[in-house]
């Protein structure tokens, strides 16, 4: 069944699931022909022999025809294992999908089609590398007229974008999916494992252009693509299963499999991380050493060790947030005199 578009001329095909008949039983129907065809040629030339020319001839013919008939015959047979499906037209018509394991027999002129057989992947590869795109997938190449149901990993290898603040980045993901609608996949595009691989490259570049790669404050409510790449790539298979929707496929789930700055800015954005790192780190050292100094005037002033002036209590503070804060272990002085 097919439903023409109003913007366009494209024939939308409806999946229509076939039930062919018994291959076993229509297994034993043409063996016992062909033993029929031999019979009968053998007893036409027996006839022949005798100079029964009429009857000779007559059963030698429809021997022949039976035979022929008959190899025809045996292009309706069907194998179909688990998890595949196979989708056939009759005639350049759709005539219905089989989506059931099993042996069957279908009419014999009824052919099955795949797009992906190994014959269309060679003409996919050599498309592909005219576009000079360094991120194609990889596809495994197939060559029966099958079409596998199963649940399938598409390894989107590495590929060079831009991030929100336009910094160059690597990133690389494999897509989880499978064929759900197998008409569709077949008669809806093209080649709809390339399909997959075109709209998975092009939904990364859209969703990673969206986010930062990282943000440099800490109390940040800001999504990054390193800190959460799970919620990016929610986002990324949603995108993708829209895309892919009208080729009947399934994207169960996406995964970010490498995050890095490209090469050209790596070693800045690393010093520019080590730069953020040191001083978090010193603003620590700072708050802990004057809460210490802090701490150490007041134990001192309560427990009435010694009398402080302000001049001395400024000395003594510098003195011990040079020790807390340096970098070097301090060397320390001992004062046999008096303070004063």
């Amino acid at each position: 069944m097919s439903k023409e578009g109003n913007n366009n001329d494209i024939n939308i095909i409806e999946e229509k699931e076939i039930k062919p008949f018994s291959g076993g039983i229509m297994l034993l129907l043409v063996l016992a022909g062909f033993a029929l065809s031999i019979l009968m040629i053998i007893a036409g030339i027996v006839k022949l022999d005798s100079s029964v020319y009429a009857v000779g001839g007559l059963l030698l013919t429809m021997g022949i025809i039976l035979m022929v008939v008959l190899f025809i015959m045996l292009g309706g047979f069907h194998i179909l294992n688990p998890n595949e499906a196979l989708v056939m037209t009759l005639f350049g018509k759709y005539y219905g999908t089989i989506k059931k394991e099993g042996f069957y027999y279908t009419n014999p002129f009824a052919g099955a089609f795949n797009p992906t057989n190994a014959a269309a992947q060679t003409n996919v590869k050599i498309a592909a590398s005219t576009t000079g795109t360094d991120s194609q997938a990889s596809i495994p190449a197939t060559s029966g007229k099958k079409i596998s149901t199963k649940t399938l990993t598409l390894n989107n290898e590495k590929q060079k974008v831009n991030d929100v603040l336009g910094n160059p980045i690597i990133i690389g993901a494999i897509v989880i999916w499978r064929v759900s609608d197998p008409t569709k996949a077949v008669f809806n595009v093209e080649n709809y494992k390339t399909f997959l691989s075109i709209q998975c490259d092009s939904t990364i570049r859209n969703i990673a252009r969206l986010y930062p790669y990282d943000t440099m404050e800490d109390d940040s409510d800001e999504k990054t693509l390193r800190g959460s790449s799970q919620e990016i790539a929610d986002s990324m298979r949603s995108e993708l299963q829209q895309r892919v929707s009208e080729a009947g496929l399934e994207i169960q789930e996406v995964r970010i499999t490498h995050l890095s700055y490209s090469e050209e800015i790596a070693a800045v954005m690393l010093q520019r991380q080590q730069a953020v790192a040191v001083i978090a780190a010193r603003q620590k050292i700072v708050e802990g050493a004057v809460s210490m100094v802090k701490m150490a005037i007041d134990q001192l002033g309560e427990d009435q060790v010694v009398v402080l002036d302000e001049e001395r209590k400024a000395s003594m503070v510098s003195n011990l947030l040079v020790v807390l804060c340096g970098n070097k272990e301090a060397q320390p002085i001992v004062n046999s005199g008096s303070i004063y």
